[in-house]
């Protein structure tokens, strides 16, 4: 069976699309809407309303380039802590270590460069449903280094009390599994035979005992403390 084939076995894909360039805009969407695997559900601007229609949209992937190293892009991280499955990919970026270390803190599942072709964001777009992640390999290594650094920093400057104080239990290592892999507090809850409630607060205690600003910033502590290792 030929490649085009196999697309057209594919799950669709529904994709939310988020540019200023209003041409970039229409080019780009009508590029996706080419592809039978791809549902675009919405095509905009950032505004003040985007996010609650970014969330009423229900789609899989938001693909933009409204992403900057400053407050203007805290609408995104509003977006993913509310809905914990949509997957985050950045397009248009320049090469920029600091700008990448804080999309991928944010949460982010891709991050393309200026010179990223069609066919490369499409690529990645699939690469984010599957769980996937896609970003320049020069990227790649900022990032090792990045956690590497700080993983020795937190050696050297551990309390063993409050390390003590910040060790999961499996119940909430085994929940925060999950909230890494993308599930949602609802399909959580059906995993573990919880009541939704029951993993909110969970997921509530586990932030505040990482000093984490969300969930997300929760996974990315708690992988780079070592205790996020493979079941």
């Amino acid at each position: 069976m030929g490649q085009t084939d196999d697309f057209k076995l594919s799950p669709q894909v529904s994709v939310y699309l988020l540019t200023e360039n209003r041409l970039l805009r229409d080019t780009l969407a009508r590029l996706l809407r080419k592809r039978s695997e791809i549902n675009v559900v919405g095509v905009n601007r950032r505004s003040e309303s985007i996010k609650d229609e970014i969330i009423s949209s229900h789609c899989d992937v938001v693909l933009t380039d409204c992403f900057d190293n400053t407050a203007r892009s805290t609408f995104l991280h509003d977006v993913l802590d509310q809905d914990a499955g949509v997957k985050l990919l950045l397009f248009g970026m320049n090469e920029d270590p600091d700008v990448f270390l804080k999309a991928v803190f944010l949460g982010i599942c891709g991050y393309l460069l200026k010179d990223a072709s069609a066919v490369e964001i499409v690529a990645a777009v699939r690469a984010a449903v599957r769980g996937e992640a896609t970003c320049p390999p020069s990227l790649c290594m900022t990032l090792i280094q990045h956690l590497s650094k700080k993983k020795q920093e937190r050696l050297e400057t551990s309390d063993p009390q409050n390390g003590d104080r910040k060790a999961l239990t499996p119940r909430q290592l085994q929940l925060i599994r999950l909230v890494a892999n993308g599930l949602t507090n609802k399909e959580i809850a059906a995993n573990l035979n919880l009541s939704q409630f029951t993993v909110k607060n969970h997921i509530r205690r586990v932030m505040r005992q990482m000093e984490a600003a969300s969930r997300h910033d929760a996974v990315n502590l708690i992988r780079a403390s070592g205790q996020l290792a493979p079941p």
